[in-house]
């Protein structure tokens, strides 16, 4: 993988990251600080908005852009005499939420506000910019809660935008939320660009291990053609081996089959399943949790519980998806219980989930569109796997990609 550096001024700006250079606070304070995770929208409205100041502005956000209290930080903004709110643009599953996986809600006055809404989901480049030229606004503002995985489509709706917002001219200001799996490590093979799509646009790891502010800098610093004027607003009181479950803010599902900060844990890794013929869990309680198909036993589990991957065990489990792959079918497989999230690799365990399934299942296939190829970017984990490959060698077959992409990655973090 080679990766050119830009300097840190393009990926920010000195206000890139507004108030990203306070002095550091006393171990006390920072204690302190650490019980209450402020959002960059709070910081943002705790300064009245000043960054905004005179600008006509369009947000880009989804249900999860709530406030600590659970309100939407459209209807807060909207209702503000200090923001001159224009526009709203929603991603895939809309605005307020209402789209399935692969659905978006179109273009509508949203009932609550009478803003009108535009639709992002599958624009980029010209097509994306005109939509930003069309609203009106001079300045587009993005907060949406990710969820730490290269093939969850958000992180690329901040990179299509942040290009289309150059193309047309727009400044660009990514208000923080934190990684809900923390943010200690990038984990997973790196996306090949021969295989870019929207579920990975860009070389990044499976699991970047950074918030959407710092890909936001990384995307402007060494990727985007030509980069955006790009001003970031950075959480305070989060730290970089925080859950989820230690900021005290309160979980939307970014998407229908996220329900919890548990799916999160595990969906960098077993979200590979949708590359093949074993349902992902879609249409039951626990999406990514629970993997199966018709046909498959016990053996399954006991082969996967062999394997003795760290943090999690793998308990023999049967269901019927109300929808989705094998929908009204009950299927055999296993539920993945995560034990110890400190210790537990989501990617690791994926690849270990898929070589045991290939083993003890004779029925394993792949996608015939071989999606597999696009979620892990590139042939190396299907040819690997197909070939007998173990879980050590598959993973270790991308670790030189990965120590490249980390030593970038670092230039652009903001937290410790």
């Amino acid at each position: 993988m080679s990766l050119s550096r830009r300097s840190l001024l393009a990926a920010g700006g000195a206000l890139g990251a507004v108030a990203a250079a306070a002095p550091p606070a006393s171990a006390a304070g920072e204690e302190s600080e650490r019980r209450r995770v402020r959002t960059g929208f709070e910081r943002l409205a705790a300064d009245g908005y000043a960054l905004l100041a005179g600008e006509r502005v369009g947000v880009v956000t989804n249900p999860t852009g709530v406030t600590r209290d659970a309100r939407h930080i459209v209807d807060v903004m909207h209702a503000d005499a200090r923001v001159d709110l224009a526009a709203v643009f929603g991603p895939e599953h809309g605005f307020r939420g209402t789209a399935q996986a692969g659905g978006s809600e179109g273009r509508y006055d949203d009932p609550a506000t009478g803003l009108p809404v535009y639709d992002t989901y599958l624009k980029s480049g010209q097509p994306l910019a005109d939509v930003f030229t069309a609203s009106g606004v001079d300045t587009v503002v993005f907060d949406i809660q990710d969820v730490g995985a290269r093939f969850y489509t958000y992180i690329w709706t901040l990179y299509d935008c942040m290009a289309a917002a150059a193309l047309a001219g727009k400044r660009f200001v990514v208000l923080d939320r934190p990684n809900p799996v923390t943010g200690r490590a990038a984990l997973g093979p790196v996306l090949d660009r021969a295989f870019a799509t929207f579920v990975g646009r860009e070389p990044i790891a499976q699991a970047h291990g950074m918030t959407v502010a710092e890909l936001a800098r990384l995307f402007n610093g060494e990727f985007l053609t030509s980069p955006v004027a790009l001003e970031t607003v950075r959480m305070t009181g989060w730290r970089r081996t925080d859950f989820f479950d230690a900021t005290g803010l309160p979980w939307v599902p970014p998407s229908p089959n996220m329900p919890t900060p548990d799916t999160a844990l595990v969906y960098s890794g077993t979200c590979l399943f949708e590359g093949t013929n074993l349902s992902e869990g879609r249409g039951t309680t626990r999406p990514f949790e629970l993997l199966g198909a018709e046909g498959i036993d016990r053996r399954w589990a006991e082969a996967a519980n062999a394997l003795g991957l760290p943090g999690v065990r793998f308990r023999e489990a049967y269901f019927a998806p109300t929808f989705s792959k094998f929908q009204g079918k009950t299927v055999g497989g296993v539920q993945v219980h995560v034990h110890d999230r400190e210790s537990f690799d989501p990617v690791r365990t994926g690849i270990g989930l898929l070589v045991t399934a290939r083993n003890s299942w004779s029925g394993f296939a792949w996608r015939a569109d071989h999606w597999i190829d696009k979620l892990t970017g590139s042939t190396r984990v299907r040819t690997l796997i197909d070939a007998g490959a173990g879980v050590d060698e598959t993973v270790g077959a991308w670790q030189t990609d990965l120590t490249a992409f980390r030593a970038v990655r670092k230039e652009y973090l903001l937290y410790r």
